[in-house]
């Protein structure tokens, strides 16, 4: 097997590591005894689960630093580069809907998922079609703003991706402020009178977002954490990403240095904005990017680090399969999770599932809730790990 740059391991862990972190979030044995980190912040405020999709978006943007400088200078490798862009946002939005549909497919099928089954209640926005929305933006901002080398390639330019950084979070934080919405006036930042929450109940109409986007339980659905406007800010994770990428090209010896600098910079940032702008990953405000980003650069710096360790890499192992596979991961996390919540067994109101029991099946073993709860989360990460670590060993990649 080709052994891969020492850059390249970095990306394949933090991949993992946000994939891994995810499964952990979403697959505990009782969501009622789950630890404070693992669940999302209930709205203002973050939580360590509320760094683990900003961490992918940031890895996409890596990935996207470390693919230039590219050849686009003939009509032949333009095309090439976007319809390599187009399939790729193609198949994930088309893998976000799929996920969807099954969804709302298994409430059909009786799974007691929030919401209502049927291809009325899909929901449109989502976690792939965000990556997707991001990778475009991205690639369009990268390609545009770009620098033409001397031997004709076209690379980043990390001055108009840091511009373009700082005025999407600015124009964002000023929409959300000034902008009025109809019937609520401007400035709020809550589940329903928010400019984000309006604009998505616009667009796409409360029965195809989020189930549980309301602010109450089972309440009326108001708003999508993956919206369309809010889809900017998060871009900015993806564009912050491309320049730690650029870094690693760049600077290699010192790369590790300067991302974590960086990185503790971004954190700061986003907490000096909180009281301006406040932090909320589901509205992904202006200080939540700067704040997540900065989290996301410092993670990428320690496993620079740490990958200079023979011994290090060999224990990241497990995550640098994850990472290789993320999309696979995050997509068996996903159905898996759905046979894991459905309620196969018994029947009536004694019906239970896969997770109630292995739950149940923990404590049996182990006395303190909240730790069998997470070793369900840990059982079923291992489960994944499993499954694509073939995959891993016969160079077998999902890339969409």
């Amino acid at each position: 097997m080709t052994v891969s740059p020492p850059r390249f391991v970095a990306l394949d862990v933090l991949r993992g590591l946000a994939v891994a972190g995810m499964v952990v979030v979403t697959s505990p044995g009782d969501w009622g005894k789950t630890y404070a980190p693992l669940l999302h912040a209930a709205w203002n405020g973050w939580t360590l689960a509320d760094m683990v999709f900003p961490t992918f978006l940031f890895a996409v943007g890596v990935a996207m630093g470390l693919s230039f400088p590219r050849a686009l200078t003939t009509p032949e490798d333009r095309k090439r580069f976007w319809f390599r862009v187009a399939r790729r946002v193609f198949a994930l939005i088309v893998l976000g809907l799929i996920l969807a549909w099954l969804y709302v497919a298994a409430i059909g099928a009786g799974a007691w998922f929030p919401g209502k089954a049927g291809l009325e209640n899909i929901r449109i926005p989502g976690v792939p079609q965000r990556i997707a929305l991001c990778y475009l933006l991205a690639a369009v901002l990268i390609v545009f703003t770009g620098r033409t080398q001397s031997d004709g390639r076209r690379d980043v330019n990390p001055v108009a991706i840091g511009i373009a950084a700082v005025a999407i979070l600015g124009l964002y934080w000023a929409a959300v402020t000034f902008i009025p919405v109809p019937g609520y006036g401007a400035g709020h930042l809550d589940e329903l009178r928010s400019l984000p929450a309006y604009i998505d109940r616009q667009i796409f109409t409360p029965a195809h977002l989020w189930p549980l986007g309301s602010a109450l339980w089972a309440g009326p659905v108001t708003y999508d954490p993956e919206g369309l406007l809010s889809t900017f800010p998060a871009m900015v994770n993806t564009l912050l990403g491309v320049l730690a990428g650029y870094v690693l090209r760049r600077f290699p010896q010192k790369a590790a240095l300067y991302i974590a600098v960086a990185g503790a910079i971004l954190f700061v940032a986003g907490l000096l904005l909180d009281p301006v702008f406040v932090i909320n990953k589901r509205l992904w405000t202006s200080s939540f990017a700067l704040l997540s980003s900065g989290v996301s650069a410092v993670a990428l710096a320690g496993l620079l680090w740490l990958l200079r360790f023979p011994v290090a890499e060999r224990a990241l192992t497990p995550l640098k399969v994850l990472g290789a596979n993320a999309i696979l991961v995050f997509t068996l996390s996903i159905v898996l999770g759905m046979v894991y919540s459905f309620p196969f067994f018994g029947s009536g109101a004694h019906r239970t599932s896969i997770q109630n029991q292995a739950n149940t099946f923990a404590l049996g073993f182990i006395s303190d809730p909240y730790v069998a709860s997470l070793a369900c989360a840990m059982v079923m990460l291992v489960l994944i790990t499993a499954i694509v670590w073939p995959l891993y060993r016969r160079s077998i990649f999902l890339r969409l």
